[in-house]
């Protein structure tokens, strides 16, 4: 059975948006994923259709209605995991990543408005993760980071199963820089190390520079990362290039 995602959704037509494409648009046509998406408004009761309302104790904006929501979630679920795309999520992280794709699918809502009616979360088992902290106007994007995150570790999308072991997040450092002819461009050369040949010198440069950018780029990183004493793959990089 292939990995599918469910998408809850007011605008439907968004989806499969980028995934359509290249690498994971081909898997997507091989049947090696699935996404379907479903129109929370189809689960509206009355004759305008309404999905929001204003917000209890007053305020601006809507608030995406917990009837209609639930109603649509009851329709689909099957025992996948429930994600809201919100920013009062906990982060999506690579560990959270890999364990999604390693299951049946996910089932993902996106919020619109000023949110979800939290009594949602008290009677349903969601899962509510954010992407980062900033505001979208809805979660239609953030869930086609979630599903681009998790379908490019499917087995048989980036082509050798090892495509992705050197990937930032992956060891808890940021990635090593990358080069690739020419040789020389604008007066800056490749590092001589890449082109020694000597694969365990090549080896300690990639993981000294992966230590050495996550120090100054992602101090938080770092700090949580501890000593650093973490084994991280040897050997060229080989990953199925993006058309």
């Amino acid at each position: 059975m292939s990995w599918r995602a469910t998408i809850l959704t007011l605008y439907p037509e968004m989806f499969p948006g980028h995934l359509g494409q290249s690498l994971a648009g081909r898997a997507l046509t091989d049947g090696i994923w699935a996404v379907d998406a479903v129109n929370i408004r189809d689960f509206a009761t009355d004759r305008h259709r309404t999905v929001d309302d204003t917000p209890a104790g007053g305020g601006p904006g809507m608030v995406l209605k917990a009837d209609v929501v639930t109603a649509a979630l009851d329709s689909v679920a099957d025992g996948r995991p429930v994600l809201a795309m919100t920013p009062r999520g906990r982060p999506l992280t690579q560990t959270r990543v890999r364990q999604l794709a390693a299951g049946p699918g996910a089932i993902i809502l996106c919020g619109r408005f000023e949110g979800f009616d939290e009594r949602i979360f008290h009677r349903r088992a969601i899962e509510e993760v954010s992407i980062g902290d900033y505001v979208l106007s809805g979660g239609e994007v953030a869930a086609l980071v979630v599903m681009d995150a998790c379908v490019r570790l499917l087995p048989g999308v980036m082509g050798a199963a090892s495509s992705g072991i050197e990937e930032s997040h992956e060891s808890g450092l940021l990635e090593h820089p990358h080069y690739t002819r020419p040789p020389e461009w604008e007066g800056l050369a490749i590092p001589e190390v890449l082109r020694s040949g000597d694969h365990a010198r090549i080896a300690r440069w990639r993981r000294e520079q992966s230590e050495a950018d996550t120090r100054s780029r992602r101090p938080d990183l770092w700090d949580h990362h501890g000593d650093g004493r973490i084994q991280s793959p040897s050997g060229a990089r080989r990953q199925k290039k993006e058309e």
